[in-house]
């Protein structure tokens, strides 16, 4: 079940925003125990669940919801706990997920096609609303969320702390061996090291270029053209390579027990995934703000990675399956 779509949309928020840069004629850049997701502790599966301050309709439940996702493992494992999460506090809800690309979910909520969907913040400003990168996180989101608001009559919840973007991994043992732990470290040892990743990371504005620029150095002694699958991560395993390059939430990261290196100087834009939902429906149902913002502070990075390793690991669980056992361990859903 393992593919490469979330890579290639995130390829493809990238490429817009090198565009963007191009345009204006600037270069403005823009969690878990170590295998799996953690476990409930001795909280009652009960003790958590969200208050939905709603009564039951003629037919038994509070109303009808249709959640969206895009098209790969991520959105689909955050896409149904948001599901879940509305079942349990009473709603009726409608699963439209792998819907597709970014512009394909966004069409279908401004149609109303579907109520919600999970997005990220950078995707939402560079893809959607094409404006130029916004480093400082807060200011990131409350752009998108006004701006949505103001544009698309949409509206967005309480982000997670998880940050998808692209990323820079080494294995245990070489990132001690060479004292590595931050971006700026390694642009001062690159010329030891062997970089692995995809062709275009060496010319794009938004790869090698960007980071020579944000840190100085970043002259690897060799680079590696590996793609964008799994093949970089067991290059990197098997010592063909000591960096690999990567997107910070993939599987590996904690499948692979391997070390995600600081981007200290914050080069690259911030990707947050929050519930975009449309105000037609938060005015119907507004405890739904109050029901998946109980989720979002759980989902770490470390989280993040451990649960797409589950999908995409030699597991190979189902994302509603994992999507559920978390909810349950975080005593927000029942056992």
């Amino acid at each position: 079940m393992k593919t490469n779509k979330r890579s290639r949309q995130l390829w493809i928020s990238f490429l817009i925003f090198t565009l963007l840069l191009a345009a204006c004629g600037s270069a403005t850049t823009g969690g878990a125990t170590p295998t799996n997701a953690p476990a409930a502790g001795s909280t009652p599966a009960s003790a958590n669940l969200p208050n939905t301050g709603g009564t039951p309709n003629a037919t038994g439940s509070l109303g009808t919801i249709v959640v969206g996702s895009k098209n790969f493992t991520e959105e689909y494992i955050v896409a149904n706990m948001y599901a879940d999460l509305l079942e349990n506090a009473g709603f009726n809800v409608v699963r439209k997920l792998n819907l597709g690309g970014t512009p394909i979910a966004q069409e279908a909520i401004l149609k109303g096609e579907i109520d919600l969907y999970p997005e990220y913040t950078s995707t939402a400003l560079l893809t959607v609303l094409k404006q130029q990168p916004i480093t400082d996180t807060q200011k990131l989101f409350d752009t998108v969320k006004s701006d949505y608001q103001k544009q698309f009559n949409l509206t967005w919840l309480q982000p997670a702390p998880f940050n998808d973007t692209q990323a820079l991994a080494m294995t245990q043992a070489e990132s001690q061996k060479y004292g590595i732990t931050d971006f700026s470290q390694l642009a001062q040892k690159a010329p030891q090291l062997i970089l692995g990743g995809p062709a275009e990371f060496q010319q794009r504005a938004d790869g090698l270029p960007l980071l020579q620029k944000t840190y100085g150095g970043f002259q690897f002694k060799e680079f590696k053209q590996l793609g964008t699958g799994s093949l970089r991560y067991q290059a990197l395993l098997d010592g063909q390579i000591d960096v690999a390059v990567a997107f910070s939430t993939d599987g590996e990261i904690q499948g692979d027990h391997l070390v995600l290196l600081n981007d200290n100087e914050h080069a690259y834009p911030s990707y947050q995934i929050a519930p975009v939902v449309r105000m037609d429906t938060m005015s119907k149902y507004p405890q739904i703000a109050g029901i998946l913002n109980t989720l979002a502070p759980k989902l770490t990075n470390q989280v993040m990675s451990s649960l797409n390793w589950e999908v995409e690991g030699p597991d190979q669980m189902q994302p509603a399956d994992v999507a559920r056992a978390f909810l349950q361990q975080q005593g927000l859903l029942p056992k």
